[in-house]
């Protein structure tokens, strides 16, 4: 891994399309709470926000760009934040709506999930009585025989398209599968140093969330790609706070935010994405670390500028 310069840079995903609206009433769902959110967790030590959008009328997940356009260029003009969207969307799009924000607005940063994969979001039934809009309970008890996809060819897509833009990736990596295949597009000359590879930790069909995972994944990471990537980890749920933590002693960069995780601590929700933001840097803090700013990120990751997009 790259060397550890003190420098950890906090990603922070305002609103996913995991979680739905019943779950919290703290989630970002209309786009002047997806932006003032967005500010909001750069302001209190977010180098990067990684951004969706939902319907404003449902908070069901979208990736209308006309949804998008509401919030960027809020964003830019309040904050020097780097600005990540999403080529995830959620489980139930075809690739071409997924891509469509990212190849619109050119954006610095954008994720890439590295494979298809169960994605089981079933078992946050159980959690709830009721729900507020009626495609919620469906999203949820549906993922039992959805497979979120994103195939070889699909990948490269993505990459050769946002590649002509200077957009770099958030590598998002569930498994230890997916770090071979970031290493097989690397090898192919799709990806270029320096990586950014997100490792995510808890989401039902990729890898678990024992502390032996977390080593398992930087080590195989540390073996593919040397000196030539920069590690960041998020956990889902409750064990992000544990899985970061972790990951910072080995010299990683941190992600937190309610797409990832709605809770503050047991029993607590947090209230907006900048109280996340603020746990983890005082963690950091305490660690001896410093949190990156937003141009220290652009340097880490060598990202082409925010006067380089199209919002």
């Amino acid at each position: 891994m790259a060397a550890h310069n003190k420098k950890v840079i906090i990603t922070c995903a305002i609103t996913g399309s995991i979680h739905t609206p019943s779950m919290s009433p703290y989630l970002p769902i209309t786009p002047e709470q997806i932006a003032r959110s967005a500010i909001e967790a750069a302001q209190a030590g977010a180098a990067v926000v990684h951004l969706h959008a939902r319907h404003p009328e449902t908070g069901a997940p979208s990736q209308d760009p006309r949804l998008f356009e509401q919030f960027l260029p809020v964003i830019k003009q309040e904050s020097d934040v780097v600005v990540n969207l999403t080529t995830g969307g959620a489980p139930s799009m075809t690739i071409e709506e997924r891509l469509e924000p990212a190849m619109r607005f050119k954006p610095e940063l954008a994720s890439l999930n590295m494979g298809s994969m169960n994605f089981g979001l079933y078992e946050l039934l159980d959690r709830y009585t009721s729900f507020q809009h009626d495609w919620e309970a469906p999203h949820l008890a549906n993922s039992d025989e959805r497979i979120f996809r994103n195939t070889f060819r699909d990948i490269a897509h993505i990459l050769q398209a946002c590649g002509e833009n200077s957009t770099r990736f958030e590598i998002e990596c569930y498994d230890i599968g997916h770090l071979y295949t970031a290493a097989h597009f690397r090898q192919r000359g799709l990806l270029q140093d320096p990586l950014f590879i997100q490792s995510v930790f808890g989401i039902r069909g990729g890898i678990g969330t024992h502390p032996e995972d977390i080593i398992h994944m930087k080590r195989t990471a540390d073996r593919l790609f040397g000196d030539t990537y920069n590690w960041s980890v998020l956990g889902a749920g409750a064990q992000q706070p544990r899985i970061v933590a972790q990951a910072l002693l080995q010299g990683g960069h941190a992600r937190v935010g309610l797409e990832d995780n709605l809770w503050l601590r047991k029993g607590e929700l947090a209230q907006s994405n900048a109280q996340q933001v603020r746990a983890i840097k005082q963690i950091i803090e305490s660690l001896g670390f410093e949190v990156a700013t937003p141009d220290e990120a652009r340097a880490i990751m060598a990202l082409k500028g925010r006067n380089n997009v199209a919002f």
